[in-house]
């Protein structure tokens, strides 16, 4: 028993070695939660690495649109007829309120150049997005299942073995995630009545619903042999159906995200900037394992253990043989809920 201790904790020998380890209740609990992660630590911070490779492309997007040439700008929409009336008339109560409203920010000014790397970079980003999606999530899935991970090999083999149904699944998670940030963006400027109010709650709403079912998502996609369609179906349908374990799993990355915002602000308020650094090495893939924790046991329980398959940790079966040519490892009878 020592020198099963001794191989399980070494620190120059972090391979789980099954075969010499005493069995160990697994059930997805928050204690396990922090027990797996422990255990996948390394990993999960090498993978990050990988995934961060998805949104180079909008962060060089971000610096062209903050590095362009600026032109000020009126802050306030009263300011121009205000700044009308000040030339017809000089009385004392305009000149008070154009002195307040004589707020002036700074936009970047959006030449042709720009807008032109804009369009590429995004077009990079929605025909890659998929693929890397996939490629982390199978290694996330991996880690989940308890099963050897190779990080680079298993990351090329799910794209090489889903990667049409990838590109447009990627594709649409892609517009959507645009979609709907751009009218969050644009009814919160907006807001001041009833009816812009409301839909700004609603596109919140929506905003969180997607964020959910994107834990399913992918999962699905590499899982399962299901048209399009079902699963972006399936995936709505999970988001209710395991309602404790997605909102855990979103008040966990909520968290991780403020305290980062928090990090940062404060960092910026003393003048160090190496905590706006930080997150890209550790946000993704905490994340990306967060949601992948929460949301495989859920399909584990409605699309795997009702048609009989074995469990994948288990060892009693070996997940190749539930292989489909056309992707995906498991497929149940009717592909759906």
């Amino acid at each position: 028993m020592e020198e099963n201790k001794k191989s399980r904790w070494s620190f120059f020998w972090n391979r789980e070695r099954e075969e010499i380890l005493e069995a160990e209740d697994t059930t997805p609990t928050l204690k396990y939660f922090f027990k797996l992660l422990g255990r996948r630590f390394p990993r999960i911070l090498t993978l990050n690495l990988m995934m961060v490779v998805q949104i180079i492309p909008l962060i060089i997007a971000l610096l062209v649109y903050m590095w362009s040439d600026t032109t000020p700008t009126q802050t306030e929409h009263l300011f121009a007829p205000l700044y009308g009336v000040s030339l017809i008339s000089d009385a004392p109560s305009v000149s008070l309120w154009l002195s307040t409203l004589n707020i002036q920010t700074f936009v970047p000014i959006q030449t042709l150049p720009n807008i032109i790397a804009y369009v590429v970079l995004f077009l990079i980003t929605a025909l890659t997005w998929g693929f890397q999606q996939v490629g982390a999530t199978y290694n996330l899935r991996s880690m989940v299942r308890h099963e050897p991970v190779y990080l680079w090999s298993d990351y090329m083999y799910a794209i090489k073995r889903n990667w049409k149904q990838a590109l447009v699944v990627g594709i649409l998670d892609f517009v959507f995630l645009f979609l709907l940030v751009f009218d969050y963006l644009y009814f919160y400027m907006i807001t001041g009545s009833f009816a812009i109010d409301f839909m700004f709650f609603v596109i919140f709403a929506m905003i969180i619903l997607y964020f959910i079912m994107r834990f399913y998502i992918y999962l699905l996609l590499i899982t399962f042999d299901l048209k399009t369609l079902k699963i972006f179906k399936n995936a709505l349908i999970f988001a209710v159906l395991g309602i404790k374990r997605n909102v855990m799993a979103l008040l966990g990355i909520v968290l991780m995200v403020v305290l980062n915002l928090l990090l940062i602000v404060g960092g910026l308020s003393i003048g160090l900037a190496a905590p706006v650094i930080l997150p890209f090495f550790y946000l993704l893939g905490f994340s990306g394992f967060m949601s992948a924790y929460a949301a495989y046991p859920v399909i584990k329980k409605y699309m795997i253990d009702p048609y009989g398959y074995d469990d994948p940790q288990s060892g009693s079966d070996n997940e190749d043989d539930h292989d489909d040519s056309d992707g995906g490892d498991y497929i149940p009878a009717e592909g759906n809920v």
